[in-house]
């Protein structure tokens, strides 16, 4: 079983067997495991030869949530570090120390909430090219996805929508009404093989009616008419560069 696995089906098994009773939370160890991965992945900082990132993490709960990992935390805090040192070791990222992560109580998140915020701290003995101390981050704040709509009643006519598309070559991608990533990674919900393209190199984000595409610090960024930039807000038929590789947006009534 590949190690990442392995250290989810720890995780997993926080709910299950004899803890099922006594442990029971709207905020999932595994879900905080990949969200931790993603952050990871979005604060890189990138040098000459090496690509370093965040060790420190905290992670924001609910009073509820945080109150029912109290007898287990210092053994989830050990599994989420397990996961987030194995990820960097996969990708081959260089961590200035072990990561270490920490639980936190806010008031203002509700049950199934929660918020990462992540800090790049040099070890006592820092390596030569290692990127200085950073200030935390600005907390990143999850929320449950929101529950599927139930199917129409039978013989009642289905409402129109509209749909969203991203074309990438001869493959046509339709958009959730949620963020997805584009990048290299097998990980990325729209894969690219561009050697190019970074592993997570962009977020398309809804935004009211709309959809906005963001980059996530890549390499080469996103282009419009060979004009890099940060964010692009997307329309019929517009088109963008990742790398060497075109994507077409679209929209059609379904």
């Amino acid at each position: 079983m590949p190690v990442l696995r392995a250290i989810e089906s720890k995780l997993e098994s926080i709910f299950e067997g004899i803890f099922g009773r006594a442990f029971r939370s709207s905020v999932q160890p595994v879900e905080l495991a990949r969200k931790l991965v993603k952050e990871m992945d979005d604060h890189r900082s990138v040098s000459v030869s090496r690509v370093y990132v965040p060790n420190e993490y905290s992670v924001y709960l609910a009073p509820n949530d945080r109150d029912q990992f109290s007898d287990y935390e210092p053994q989830l805090c050990e599994e989420l570090q397990d996961y987030l040192a194995e990820h960097a070791r996969r990708e081959r990222y260089v961590l200035l120390t072990p990561p270490r992560v920490k639980l936190e109580t806010d008031a203002d998140l509700d049950v199934g909430e929660f918020g990462i915020a992540v800090r790049l701290v040099r070890g006592p003995r820092p390596q030569p090219g290692a990127p200085p101390t950073q200030p935390e981050s600005g907390t990143m704040i999850y929320r449950p996805e929101a529950a599927p709509q139930p199917p129409p009643a039978e013989n009642e006519p289905e409402e129109a929508r509209e749909l969203a598309f991203l074309t990438v070559g001869e493959t046509r991608h339709e958009l959730p009404a949620h963020p997805v990533v584009i990048g290299r990674s097998k990980d990325c919900e729209i894969r690219v093989s561009d050697p190019n393209v970074s592993r997570r190199h962009a977020e398309v984000r809804p935004v009211g009616a709309g959809f906005t595409v963001v980059d996530l610090e890549s390499t080469n960024g996103i282009e419009v008419d060979g004009k890099r930039v940060r964010e692009l807000e997307l329309t019929d038929g517009t088109r963008f560069t990742l790398g060497s590789t075109e994507i077409v947006f679209s929209q059609e009534m379904g």
